[in-house]
């Protein structure tokens, strides 16, 4: 053992193998521990976070494109709007016109507001999912091993 791992344990780790699990099962040798089990375990997590991230990036591009959407839509009304309003008539049928427009422009962007709000609720639902299956299978995993260790023990 070098000067500098008797300070740090991890000063003669090779960092540059760290994605290979068997080269830090192989260097991290602990008795009554699968380190081969533990590092797929590792492997298992990452992957599952990296999954959910997937979804939650998938459902943020999503909003942004509805939003987009929703945007250009609300320009076309805008314009859609003023030509109607430009042509003419009475002002008691123009102030009607204008009352029943923002009482549409209203139910519309409360509407808008609402569909993006589940769409992001949803998205985060199923990277949350993602998240906590994989907790629950890695808790399973820690209890089988513990069982392991324990029934080895017992042998030992």
């Amino acid at each position: 053992m070098t000067k500098a791992s008797q300070a740090n344990p991890f000063a003669d780790f090779d960092f540059s193998k760290m994605m290979d699990f068997q080269a830090m099962a192989e260097q991290f040798k602990v008795p009554g521990v699968d380190m081969q089990a533990m590092m797929e375990t590792q492997r298992k997590n990452i992957e599952a976070i990296t999954n959910a991230n997937k979804i939650a990036m998938e459902g943020a591009q999503a909003i942004a494109r509805r939003q987009t959407e929703i945007l250009r839509q609300a320009m076309e009304e805008a314009s859609s709007t003023m030509s109607e309003l430009a042509a003419g008539g009475a002002p008691e049928e123009k102030l009607a016109a204008q009352t029943e427009i923002t009482r549409k422009a209203f139910e519309t962007a409360i509407a808008n507001m609402r569909e993006l709000a589940e769409m992001g609720a949803k998205s985060n639902s199923e990277a949350l999912e993602q998240i906590n299956a994989r907790v629950s299978e890695s808790l399973e995993e820690i209890r089988e091993a513990i069982e392991v260790a324990a029934k080895q023990a017992k042998r030992g």
